[in-house]
């Protein structure tokens, strides 16, 4: 039987509105052996907080930030050839249409989904 392949080291970049969601996403990625490189609550602080950021490996983001949707920083790290990952507890009608190609989590979501979603994110950037 053939290891899926690890999460170790990966270098991820968040954005999730909700305290206890971000915390549990923590948990996961930090289990995962992944380093956060980045957590935001906000769309306007996702933004400046990319503009310092270290290398992304990839993002997971939440789709709605406090009733914003998180478009502008996916473009921004689309743009700068990082993998993405969009949770909603909408499922891929909450989604536009030219998004929804990139892996969707499912909220509530578990540590498999979650590094399932990572390689998938992976596999379709190379």
């Amino acid at each position: 039987m053939t290891e899926q392949p690890s999460c170790a080291g990966l270098r991820i970049f968040a954005v999730e509105d909700e305290s206890l969601v971000a915390m549990q996403l923590e948990d996961i990625l930090a289990d995962l052996g992944c380093e956060i490189v980045g957590l935001a609550m906000r769309v306007p602080r996702a933004l400046a907080m990319l503009d310092g950021s270290p290398k992304i490996d990839a993002a997971v983001l939440d789709m709605n930030i406090a009733g914003e949707k998180v478009y502008p920083v996916a473009e921004r790290l689309r743009d700068g050839g990082v993998p993405i990952i969009f949770a909603t507890g909408y499922g891929v009608s909450g989604i536009a249409e030219e998004w929804r190609s990139w892996p969707i989590l499912q909220k509530p979501y578990t540590g498999d989904q979650v590094e399932s979603a990572l390689m998938r994110a992976l596999s379709l950037h190379r």
